[in-house]
């Protein structure tokens, strides 16, 4: 059971608190009427759901990589590589894992159920065939996240602003270039690919370019974002551009982090253990809160 639970990858599940993301804002919007109560009470299953959908989608690209899995120095160690859990049980908890996460979502909100659909189509194309490609790989990523903050908004009935939109996508893009940059240096390292030949079709130098580029964007993105004339209007206040510092110093952390530390491989691992990058969004959330209740 405990390796069944692992299948599921339980860490990587802080992924969908992005959900959260149109909950957070549309609490505080004027022109929002929205209670904590009643968004909570469908902004925490969505989120949930999430969670089962994407642990199904884990455990289907476990099946579908498990040999070259077993040849990765990390993954090797997963419970389906690893011989501790077979097809079998994995495809029978995966397909649970599915049906009850739609079947669910459908039961929350039908719009939000297409939303999560969506998210598992795409994630099994991923799987089964853009994995493999250069930089689709990395804009397919993106989208999921995408995705995520789009049915935080669907399932709660709100709009959420493009713009906001926009910085969930460049921010998913920086962190997943990040990754596939270290996955690059780690070919050099012990001369192996593990289970992404599409690293072979990247280049060092493009990645390190590309990082660069898509950090920049998000955060001008972002600084635009607290700056637009409808988000003020929207929160009635301009005082949100003062969380722009908080946002640089926590993407300058994260390339520190992937640059210096060579730990850009699991951003979900950073975001439970490195105290700088917890301060900096505690730091940030205080800030909003604190700013909305103070306009």
């Amino acid at each position: 059971m405990i390796d069944l639970l692992r299948c599921m990858r339980p860490n990587q599940w802080t992924k969908n608190a992005i959900v959260l993301a149109a909950f957070f804002f549309a609490y505080f919007d004027n022109l929002q009427n929205l209670s904590l109560t009643a968004g909570l009470r469908v902004a925490l299953p969505a989120v949930f759901l999430f969670c089962l959908a994407s642990s199904g989608i884990y455990i289907i690209n476990d099946l579908r990589d498990i040999t070259s899995d077993r040849a990765h120095p990390r993954k090797r160690f997963r419970p389906i590589p690893a011989g501790r859990v077979q097809p079998g049980p994995a495809i029978t908890l995966s397909l649970v894992l599915l049906v009850v996460a739609l079947a669910s979502a459908w039961i929350l909100r039908p719009a939000f159920a297409y939303v999560l659909l969506a998210y598992v189509l795409i994630q099994l194309i991923y799987t089964f065939a853009l994995k493999h490609q250069a930089l689709v790989d990395v804009f397919v990523i993106a989208l999921g996240f995408v995705l995520r903050a789009i049915a935080g908004a669907v399932v709660m009935d709100i709009l959420i602003s493009k713009w906001l939109l926009l910085c969930t996508f460049l921010l998913a893009l920086f962190l997943a270039l990040c990754k596939r940059r270290h996955e690059k240096r780690m070919i050099h390292t012990d001369g192996n690919t593990g289970s992404r030949p599409s690293l072979e079709q990247y280049d060092a130098v493009l990645l390190d370019l590309l990082i660069a580029i898509s950090a920049a964007s998000t955060i001008v993105c972002y600084a635009i974002y607290t700056m637009w004339a409808e988000t003020v209007t929207k929160f009635g206040t301009d005082r949100l551009a003062y969380t722009v510092p908080i946002v640089i110093f926590g993407v300058f952390r994260y390339m520190d982090l992937a640059y210096r530390h060579e730990k850009g491989e699991r951003p979900e691992k950073v975001l439970l253990t490195d105290i700088p990058i917890i301060l900096t969004l505690g730091l940030y959330t205080l800030s909003v809160i604190a700013i909305f209740l103070t306009r």
